[in-house]
C-alpha cells in the first residue's frame, strides 16, 4: 500500500526553544499581521494565537458573516502554513475528513488519498451542520495529531491546530457536538459584531481588493514548532496547578458534569502560552484567571436553565481563594 499525494510532513528534527521574549514578540507581530484583515477583535485574535502556541484547538460559535472563517485563514497565512478547509454537510462522510484507501488499477496497489485533516491550520467550517458520525472523525486528529484509516496510522503533519467554526443561529438545521468533542477545544470564543468605528474601517479595507488577497507571513513553521516548545517549558509551579485543581474541583461540585482532567490540562497549557505571550517563563495566578471563562465553560453541563457553565466558572473565579 502507498500513499499518493500525501502532504509533506513538518521536519522531524527537534527544534530549538525560542527565548522567551522572542516569543512575545512573535505573539505580537501575528496578532498584528492578523488584525490588517481582522478589524476590531484583538482579543479574540490573541486568544487564537495563545491556543496555536499552547497546542490547542479552537471553536467559534457565532452568527454568519462576522468574519469566522478570514480570522482562520489570517492565521493560517501569517504563519506560512498548510492551511485546508472542510466545509460541514448533512451528507459529508468520516473519509472526506480523513483520507481514503483507493486502489489504482496501473500499480495493483491500494494508495491512501489523503483528506483536508492533514494540514497545519485546518477550518473545519460549520461543524454542527453534519452528524455526529461526521464530526467524530476529528476526534482521533485533535487528540492524538493522527489519523487511522483501515487499521493503518498516519501522524499529522506539525503544528496542527483545528479551528471550527458553528453555525449558532439555525439550530433546526445543526446537530449537537458530541460532548466529547466539545472536550478537545481548547477553547470556545464569540467573536460579535463590531462596534461602529470598526466596520466602517472594516467597509474601507475590503469595498476595493480584500486585504487577505495581499496578506504576507511573517514568520515559517520552524519558528512557530520553536515557540511552542519554549510554550511547553513555561514554569506552572504546585501552588498554580493546586489552584486550577481547586477551580475545577468547583464546577464538578456545582454541575451535572464539571471539567475533565483533560480540561484541567488545557487551562494550565493556555496559562502557559498567556505567561509567554507577556514575555515571562512561569505562569501567574491572572494568567490561569485570564483564561479560564473561554477554557472551562464548554466543558460544563448544568440542570439549571438559569445557570450555564460561564455562570459556574464566574463563581468558581469569585469564590475559589489563590493560596
Amino acid at each position: 500500500m502507498t500513499d499518493a499525494n500525501y502532504p509533506p510532513q513538518a521536519d522531524g528534527r527537534a527544534s530549538t526553544p525560542l527565548e522567551v521574549s522572542t516569543v512575545a514578540d512573535l505573539c505580537a507581530e501575528i496578532e498584528a499581521n492578523v488584525a490588517e484583515v481582522i478589524v476590531g477583535h484583538e482579543d479574540v485574535i490573541e486568544h487564537v494565537v495563545t491556543a496555536m502556541f499552547g497546542r490547542g484547538h479552537v471553536l467559534l460559535d457565532d452568527v454568519p458573516g462576522v468574519g469566522k472563517t478570514m480570522l482562520a485563514r489570517s492565521i493560517a497565512t501569517s504563519i506560512d502554513s498548510t492551511f485546508r478547509r472542510v466545509q460541514f454537510t448533512p451528507d459529508l462522510l468520516p473519509t472526506d475528513v480523513t483520507g481514503v484507501n483507493v486502489f489504482n488499477q496501473k500499480t495493483r496497489e491500494f494508495e491512501f488519498q489523503p483528506g483536508p485533516v492533514f494540514g497545519n491550520f485546518v477550518l473545519a467550517d460549520e461543524i454542527n451542520r453534519a452528524p455526529a458520525k461526521t464530526q467524530s472523525a476529528l476526534l482521533e486528529a485533535m487528540e492524538e495529531a493522527q489519523v487511522t484509516v483501515d487499521g493503518e496510522t498516519r501522524d499529522l503533519p506539525e503544528p496542527f491546530t483545528v479551528v471550527a467554526t458553528q453555525n449558532a443561529v439555525e439550530p433546526n438545521q445543526t446537530y449537537d457536538l458530541p460532548f466529547a468533542e466539545l472536550d478537545r477545544f481548547m477553547k470556545k470564543l464569540r467573536l460579535g459584531y463590531p462596534d461602529p468605528e470598526a466596520e466602517v474601517e472594516l467597509l474601507g479595507r475590503t469595498v476595493g481588493e480584500h486585504p487577505i488577497e495581499t496578506l504576507e507571513p511573517v514568520t515559517d513553521l520552524e519558528t512557530v514548532v520553536a515557540a511552542r516548545e519554549t510554550v511547553a517549558s513555561v514554569r506552572v509551579e504546585e501552588p498554580l496547578r493546586e489552584y486550577a485543581t481547586r477551580l475545577v474541583g468547583y464546577t464538578r461540585e456545582h454541575a451535572r458534569v464539571g471539567v475533565s482532567p483533560r480540561g484541567t490540562i488545557a487551562l494550565l497549557r493556555a496559562a502557559q502560552a498567556r505567561a509567554a505571550t507577556d514575555g515571562r517563563d512561569y505562569v501567574r495566578p491572572d494568567d490561569v484567571r485570564t483564561e479560564a471563562p473561554v477554557v472551562l465553560p464548554h466543558r460544563i453541563k448544568t440542570t439549571d436553565r438559569d445557570r450555564d457553565g460561564a455562570t459556574v466558572v464566574e463563581n468558581a473565579l469569585e469564590r475559589v481563594p489563590v493560596e
